[in-house]
């Protein structure tokens, strides 16, 4: 049962159950104590017929005689009426026993220090009227009542517990994680809403704690990626004073600040990529066309790399986002594979249909990527080379920035290795 609302609706029903059941049963158990009942009932209906029989034959001696036997024996005051209500046993008008009854028959009465109760015979000629004490202890029937509380308490506990428990626990999870304890999960197996809160929470925690290490790691590697230009920067520059050949100088520091550039207008896109989607325009794209136009702009680049650009286009498809964002996506991979392209080799890009998706693939015939590595080829500032040297490649932001404007349209984006070379492919809701 997934609900818990319905788990308490139906644990307080079963509760009301057990609980008007048990009230049932002392119940019944007062009623026998207090006389009352059939079995009662049938007693003073024999005991009328006995005394009516042996009144109409024995007379109001035999009447007499038998029931003041039964008055010693149940400890009742016994007394049977005639159709005028005189005591048969006396002759004496008991008119005042019909009133004390009010002409209820069958229905117990209180009079002081016990009750009385009358019944008639089925031809209304004779009725008897027993008097009998009775008193009420309430602490007899405590120990019911104390058998009814601790059962409600026996049965709320649980439920309590079953509720009260995860929460708590859940509470010091949320305890640890504000305190910095990243790394703290719930891993709840239950099916309801507290379930559901937990696990809610271990997705919030493990996007929370992705995003912290991310901006952590993006925060260190571009401190390195700034360090190198800016040491080398400050070296040309101490040079230039120095240096009879001052063009020299000036070359490498236009050099580093062109890296700085790069550098920056890298971060700035990855900057925008992960940007507010809802405060981004959205419109709708005629992706064959924007692929053209980004294959035309980078085939002079391919050009310069000895390599060509193959475009194959199958289906002409349209896509709702932002232009920019797509046109730097798929210009960064097709870039990425100029790269690392080996020179009079072909660079394939494809554009196809796909169960409702538009789906962009790009091979390169380069020498791909280790198997090892290729979950980290889309994270900020990875580079197959470790040394970081920028002679191999960008500045490792590229294929980051595809990504992120890949997932805020919703899409996937894949690479894996091909023989020979890359292949990236980018699959976007149609």
């Amino acid at each position: 049962m997934r609900s818990v609302y319905a788990k308490i609706l139906i644990w307080a029903f079963l509760t009301l159950t057990i609980s008007m059941v048990l009230f049932f049963f002392i119940s019944r158990e007062i009623e026998l104590r207090m006389g009352a009942g059939a079995v009662f009932h049938t007693t003073l209906e024999l005991e009328l017929a006995q005394t009516r029989a042996l009144y109409e034959t024995g007379g109001s001696t035999a009447a007499a005689e038998f029931l003041n036997r039964v008055n010693r024996s149940m400890g009742w005051r016994c007394i049977v009426l005639d159709s005028v209500n005189r005591d048969v046993t006396s002759g004496k008008d008991r008119t005042d026993l019909r009133t004390l009854l009010k002409g209820e028959w069958d229905h117990p009465v209180g009079i002081p220090g016990g009750i009385a109760v009358g019944i008639q015979s089925s031809d209304r000629r004779y009725a008897l009227v027993v008097q009998a004490p009775f008193s009420f202890d309430p602490w007899t029937t405590l120990p019911y009542y104390g058998l009814i509380l601790l059962t409600l308490a026996a049965l709320c506990w649980p439920m309590a517990y079953h509720i009260y428990s995860p929460l708590r626990s859940l509470a010091r999870t949320f305890d640890r994680f504000g305190h910095g304890d990243l790394a703290i999960r719930q891993q709840s197996r239950r099916r309801d809403e507290i379930g559901d809160l937990a696990r809610s929470f271990d997705r919030m925690a493990d996007r929370i704690a992705t995003l912290l290490t991310a901006e952590r790691r993006l925060l260190q590697d571009v401190s390195h990626e700034l360090r190198s230009p800016l040491a080398r920067l400050s070296f040309a520059t101490a040079l230039l004073n120095t240096e009879p050949n001052r063009e020299k100088g000036k070359e490498r520091i236009g050099k580093e600040v062109g890296r700085l550039t790069t550098l920056v207008n890298a971060l700035l896109e990855m900057t925008r990529a992960e940007g507010d989607p809802a405060s981004r325009e959205r419109k709708e794209v005629p992706l064959d066309q924007l692929i053209r136009d980004v294959v035309e702009d980078c085939a002079v680049e391919a050009t310069g790399h000895s390599c060509n650009l193959v475009l194959n286009i199958q289906d002409k498809i349209a896509v709702s986002g932002d232009e920019e964002l797509l046109r730097r996506a798929i210009e960064n991979i097709i870039r990425n594979a100029i790269r690392y392209s080996p020179a009079g080799e072909t660079i394939n890009v494809q554009l196809s249909a796909a169960a409702g998706a538009a789906k962009i693939e790009v091979r390169d015939r380069g020498p791909g990527v280790p198997e090892n590595r290729l979950s980290q080829i889309f994270e900020p500032f990875f580079r197959v080379d470790d040394s970081r040297n920028s002679a191999t490649g960008g500045v490792g932001l590229g294929l980051s920035i595809a990504m992120r404007a890949v997932k805020l349209h919703n899409g996937t984006i894949e690479a894996k290795n091909v023989t020979p070379g890359l292949l990236v492919t980018i699959e976007l809701p149609a």
